[in-house]
C-alpha cells in the first residue's frame, strides 16, 4: 500500500496544478469585465429629476440633480430645487470620485456618499444605511434627497430652478465660511464669514465665465487660524482652473491671497493647456494639470505643490515643487 500511495503522488500533485491553474484562471477572466467597464470613462453629465418634476405645471415641487464631469475621475453633484413659489427645499454641492464605472464616491462629516448611474438614472444613498441623516442637513423640514432621480433631456425648466450654481459651508477652527455661486445675469462669488472676532468678511467677486468646482478650508501656515480656497474653472472646452484664496489674520478678519496664474511662471507654464485640478495635501496646495505638445496631451501630468508666505502686501503662494510623472 505504501508503495501504491507513493505512485499515486506525482498524479495528485500534477491534477492539484491543473486545479490551481484553472482557479486562477476563472480569477482574471472574472476581474477582465470590471477592468474594461474602469476604462470606459463614460460621461453620465446631465440632469436629473423626481417624480415631481413632471408636474411641475401644476404647482408640484421638484428635485433635480445636475451633473457634471471633471475630468476621467471625478464628478461635480449639485441637488437643487423648485425655487419659484418658495425657498428652495433642498441645496447641496460636492465633487464626487470614481469608485468604479458607474459607481461615484464624496464624503460629508467623514459619511460616504454613493451615487450610481444606470439606465440613464442616478440613485443617491450614504454607504451606510443608518447615515441618511446626513443627507437631510441640506433639505428643509427634515427631508433627505436621498432617492433615485431620472435623465432628461435638454435644460431644466430656468424659471423654477434654483438659481444658485454652487453653495457650500465650511468651518474650520471656530470661522465658519459660506461660499456661494448665483447665475442670473452675471455669475457672482459670494462669500461671508462667521465667528471672527472684530470684522465679518462679506464680499462678492464678478467671475462670468467661470463655475466653481469645489472650496476647501485649512490652516495652511499653522497660524492658527484657518484659509479659505475656492475653486474655479472656466466654462470653455480647455477648462482653464483659478483659485480664490482668502487668509483668516489671527482670528479677527480676513483677507484675500494671491495666487500665480500658470501663464506667468516660466518654471510650470511649458505644456500647460488647461485641465486643472486643485486640492489641499497637509499643509500645501497641490495643482494638477496635463502636459501638452501643442494641443495634443503629451501623456505625461504636471504635479506644482504651494506655500502659503508672507508677502510685502499681501499673503502669497509661491511654488515649492514640481514633478512630471
Amino acid at each position: 500500500m505504501r508503495k501504491i500511495a507513493f505512485l499515486m503522488l506525482p498524479f495528485l500533485m500534477i491534477h492539484s496544478c491543473k486545479q490551481d491553474n484553472k482557479s486562477n484562471s476563472e480569477q482574471v477572466n472574472s476581474r477582465t469585465p470590471t477592468e474594461v467597464s474602469t476604462s470606459k470613462n463614460i460621461d453620465y453629465s446631465g440632469n436629473y429629476v423626481d417624480d415631481g418634476y413632471v408636474k411641475k405645471n401644476e404647482g408640484y415641487d421638484w428635485i433635480a440633480v445636475i451633473v457634471n464631469k471633471i475630468d476621467d475621475n471625478s464628478i461635480s453633484v449639485s441637488v437643487r430645487s423648485r425655487a419659484d413659489k418658495k425657498r428652495p427645499t433642498c441645496t447641496f454641492d460636492t465633487k464626487a470620485y470614481k469608485k468604479n464605472e458607474g459607481v461615484y464616491e464624496a464624503v460629508y462629516k467623514g459619511k460616504k456618499i454613493r451615487f450610481r448611474f444606470s439606465n440613464d438614472s442616478i440613485s443617491i444613498a450614504p454607504e451606510n444605511p443608518e447615515d441618511d441623516g446626513v443627507l437631510s442637513f441640506f433639505c428643509s423640514g427634515g427631508a433627505s434627497f436621498t432617492g433615485t432621480y431620472r435623465k432628461i433631456d435638454g435644460e431644466l425648466d430656468k424659471k423654477q430652478v434654483d438659481p444658485t450654481s454652487f453653495s457650500k459651508v465650511l468651518n474650520l477652527q471656530g470661522v465658519g465660511f459660506n461660499v456661494s455661486s448665483l447665475e442670473k445675469e452675471e455669475n457672482m462669488l459670494s462669500i461671508f464669514t462667521f465667528g471672527l472676532q472684530e470684522q465679518e468678511y462679506n464680499e462678492s467677486f464678478n467671475i462670468t465665465g467661470e463655475s466653481v468646482i469645489n472650496a476647501e478650508v485649512e490652516d495652511l501656515n499653522s497660524d492658527g487660524s484657518p484659509e479659505l480656497l475656492v475653486y474655479t474653472q472656466s466654462v470653455e472646452s480647455n477648462k482653464y482652473g483659478k483659485v480664490y484664496a482668502f487668509s483668516v489674520n489671527n482670528m479677527k478678519s480676513m483677507s484675500q491671497v494671491y495666487f500665480p496664474p500658470v501663464s506667468e511662471n516660466s518654471r510650470i507654464n511649458k505644456g500647460y493647456n488647461g485641465h486643472d485640478e486643485f486640492f489641499v495635501v497637509e499643509n500645501n496646495l497641490v495643482q494638477r494639470f496635463p502636459v501638452f505638445n501643442d494641443e495634443d496631451s503629451s501623456g505625461e501630468t504636471r504635479q506644482v505643490s504651494y506655500t502659503l508666505v508672507d508677502g510685502e502686501a499681501m499673503r502669497k503662494f509661491e511654488v515649492d515643487s514640481i514633478t512630471d510623472y
